[in-house]
């Protein structure tokens, strides 16, 4: 099978690409399990692109339930070098209204419970998470907004994405805590996700899609999941507009990422000492 270089990863309200012409499934098995549905590979005009839903097609997996590691495994296996993340977030900040987007540069991982790398069983590597993004992926994401024309929607460059386990929205005290340590939007689902992509050196960006204020903001009303899922679907059509410019984009310049050479200097342990069977299981991640 060719190589497909770049990826979608659909979040809450986005469990199909419209715009995906000659679509065709593939169910892959990894070293972690099967991902979280079949991965679709099609073409958006002659480029040819992967997507995946992170909750599955029937959002039958909570967050902490997501098979991150088959997940990004899986697309690794098809030769995806650029993952597009859209993840549905609440704000924690005032100048950040329901259906507007975000890029954002930074997270927190407050998860407590999910398996955060492919390393271990007899293989050390600790990757860089200072700058946890791609620029280049970002700077597409942002131009392709404006080329889109988005109306009744505002995309807020850089800031923190507060990765929680959930699946239960925050307490007003857990919000205003958030909000204390100047996190942008909160969400539950892109750690240990981003962790994983800069393990197997796939750039990575998310376009985070504003559904409410979270809980702080005693002039709104508390977030639900009807009041999410209803904006998400508003911001749906928005957002698969601003993916297919960026897939466009993407498709010409195929920019250069440091996350491609993540583990030029970060794994530990010598190949040559690794067992067969930890070879085996993570050598897509090896080559």
């Amino acid at each position: 099978m060719k190589e497909i270089a770049i990826a979608v990863i659909g979040g809450s309200g986005l469990y199909q690409m419209n715009e995906l012409k000659n679509p065709q499934e593939h169910w892959i098995d990894t070293p972690f399990g099967k991902p979280s549905d079949a991965i679709t590979t099609g073409f958006i005009g002659s480029v040819e692109v992967a997507f995946l839903a992170r909750h599955g097609r029937n959002h039958q997996f909570i967050p902490s339930e997501v098979p991150y590691l088959a997940n990004i495994y899986a697309l690794k296996t098809l030769g995806v070098k650029y993952i597009i993340s859209i993840s549905a977030v609440g704000s924690l900040r005032a100048d950040i209204k329901p259906l507007d987007m975000l890029l954002p540069d930074q997270f927190i991982d407050l998860t407590k419970s999910r398996t955060q790398t492919f390393f271990g069983k007899g293989a050390v590597a600790h990757v860089s998470m200072a700058q946890p993004v791609c620029s280049a992926l970002t700077h597409i994401l942002a131009d392709s907004f404006i080329k889109s024309k988005i109306e009744g929607s505002e995309l807020h460059h850089n800031g923190t994405y507060v990765c929680i386990e959930g699946p239960s929205f925050s307490t007003r005290a857990e919000s205003e805590w958030y909000r204390s340590m100047k996190a942008s939007v909160i969400g539950m689902t892109n750690m240990p996700e981003a962790k994983l992509a800069r393990e197997a050196s796939i750039a990575y960006a998310t376009l985070a899609l504003v559904t409410d204020y979270d809980s702080w903001n005693h002039a709104e009303e508390s977030v639900n999941a009807e009041m999410a899922i209803a904006n998400l679907m508003k911001n749906a059509a928005n957002a698969q507009r601003v993916v297919v410019n960026s897939i466009l984009k993407l498709g010409e310049l195929l920019p250069t990422s440091q996350a491609h050479h993540a583990l030029d200097a970060a794994l530990v342990t010598d190949r040559e000492q690794m067992s067969p069977e930890t070879k085996s299981r993570i050598l897509i991640l090896l080559k």
